[in-house]
């Protein structure tokens, strides 16, 4: 049977630098405050009773730290630690060869959780509540049921569509946590962490300039100070500051508010083509040739945080800021309902 068990992907190089980048306790871990506080208490308390720590639900827009934060969890309980992802689960018997060769204690990170299969989900049932998997062996009248203890282990899954996730699902996880955006000040921290990790001279506006850039999202963050230590050791001395951050940022077409090209894009589009909206989502993602999902997970989070979106009962509608950061007339009837009634809200 195929191992269902992921590993990271991307380029060695990248790889290497994200591991070395995160953080591997909590005291390392910088933003979340009340999440963090929280979830002290609850390894503090499995730690002490000498049990397995409670599954726990992790939920929140992409790259704020999930993923991190299940591979700390796993450092300070001090368990073996297995990947996978709701896609990469296909059929019942995936899930059961990963929790047949999981071991007291031990942690099993899903991401995308939301994305498991309805027959995989009936196995994780009693895999979370009672600890046993069920096997049918056998069809038909002479088809028989056996019940296989499984080790006291923790699940941790990870979603950023937490609303797609049955309810049967969600009622069995005993701690669920909301990641928010990071402030400013967290972001600073983060990014002054990760140059001294990456032995990158840094001035503290140059850190500023980044943080303030990264959309309150580390891996936005992370990614921004790899690509403009490349500006600084090609076109500068080598050390960021911030006029270098500035001319490197402008290269990667990210404005001052973090905004990149697809996110204009589709206030512009709002704006300009839908007289501000509403507009439904797939018609939004038709006019630029995106995915809906990609615009409604990565861009649409930022915008509405920053009050430049709206999301109304007849779509989406951009709001007088919006008009603002593009240098676009705001009319007296904007967001007012028009001639683009809602496809997909």
């Amino acid at each position: 049977m195929a191992d269902r068990t992921i590993s990271p992907q991307g380029r060695p190089e990248e790889v290497v630098v994200d591991a070395a980048l995160r953080p591997r306790t909590l005291a390392e871990m910088v933003g979340q405050d009340r999440l963090l506080d929280n979830l002290s208490i609850l390894i503090g308390a499995a730690r002490g009773r000498g049990e397995a720590l409670d599954h726990v639900l992790l939920y929140g827009p992409p790259g704020l730290g999930k993923t991190t934060l299940a591979h700390v969890i796993s450092n300070e309980m001090g368990v073996g630690f297995k990947v996978t992802a709701g896609p990469a689960i296909e059929r019942a018997g995936d899930l059961a060869a990963i929790l047949t060769n999981l071991r007291q204690g031990d942690i099993l990170f899903i991401d995308e959780v939301h994305r498991l299969g309805r027959a995989v989900e009936e196995v994780l049932y009693p895999a979370m509540e009672d600890f046993a998997l069920d096997i049918v062996i056998g069809k038909g009248p002479s088809a028989r049921n056996i019940r296989l203890k499984l080790p006291r282990f923790t699940l941790i899954g990870a979603t950023t569509r937490l609303a797609l996730m049955t309810a049967p699902l969600r009622s069995r996880f005993g701690a669920v946590y909301r990641f928010d955006f990071y402030e400013l000040e967290a972001m600073q921290l983060i990014v002054g962490r990760a140059a001294k990790l990456l032995q990158v001279p840094i001035t503290p506006d140059g850190m500023a300039e980044i943080a303030r850039r990264g959309r309150g999202t580390p891996r936005v963050a992370l990614r921004l100070l790899r690509r403009v230590r490349d500006y600084a050791q090609v076109r500068a001395e080598g050390e960021i500051t911030a006029a270098i951050a500035t001319d490197a940022l402008a290269l990667l077409d990210v404005d001052d508010l973090g905004l990149d090209a697809l996110d204009r894009q589709v206030l512009a589009r709002l704006i300009r083509d839908f007289r501000g909206g509403p507009v439904g989502l797939e018609t939004i993602a038709a006019a630029l040739s995106e995915e809906s999902d990609t615009i409604m997970d990565v861009v649409e989070p930022y915008l509405l945080q920053l009050g430049f979106l709206e999301r109304t009962p007849r779509g989406r509608v951009a709001t007088q800021r919006a008009y603002e950061h593009l240098g676009e007339p705001y009319p007296e009837a904007a967001g007012q309902p028009g001639l683009f009634a809602a496809d997909s809200a």
